[in-house]
């Protein structure tokens, strides 16, 4: 059984350990942990990891976040692998930081890269892991704040936040969606 990962960020030195690349730093720390590496191909940097009997494509799109669709969707197609067997990674400054939330389906909650993956996929039926950045910004610097790096004290707590988010996407693509909620979603 084949699947899709796609961790969402932004390309470029200076997006490097900023709140909105979370996606792109769970698939990065899963490659250490797992020892593969990504490579630059169409529209995205890509990896293979044969887990459990699964084979699980990865991806974090070269197409900046808001054109996220574009790779996903080039993807899923090329791999010929239902939306079922989708994941998106992706930070959430609703939820608390460190919180993860993994749901089966929704609204892209005013996230542009959820938002541009619905819109070129045609359907909001694929699943999605919240990566929690919390939202300490005052009104108007919700950018300044997504496109932050990390502060020391987070830093700090981040490698076993993204060690339990890659623990999630193995567990998605093993055990199922609804087994996973129930362990991740506390």
């Amino acid at each position: 059984m084949k699947y899709l990962i796609a961790g969402l960020g932004n390309i470029g030195p200076e997006y490097m350990l900023t709140r909105h690349n979370a996606g792109f730093m769970v698939l990065d720390r899963l490659a250490a942990q797992h020892d593969f590496s990504f490579t630059l191909n169409r529209l995205a940097y890509t990896a293979e990891l044969r887990h459990k009997g699964k084979v699980i494509h990865l991806i974090k799109p070269t197409t900046y976040m808001n054109l996220s669709g574009k790779a996903v969707s080039y993807y899923l197609k090329q791999h010929s692998i239902p939306t079922e067997n989708l994941l998106i990674v992706t930070d959430d400054k609703d939820l608390p930081f460190g919180k993860l939330r993994l749901k089966p389906k929704g609204s892209p909650g005013g996230h542009n890269g959820l938002r541009n993956i619905d819109e070129v996929l045609g359907t909001q039926e694929y699943a999605r892991l919240r990566f929690g950045i919390g939202s300490d910004f005052s009104r108007g610097r919700q950018v300044d704040f997504v496109l932050g790096k990390f502060p020391e004290e987070e830093l700090g707590q981040l490698p076993a936040v993204l060690d339990k988010a890659g623990d999630a996407l193995l567990s998605f693509c093993t055990s199922g969606i609804q087994v996973t909620m129930n362990f991740f979603n506390q």
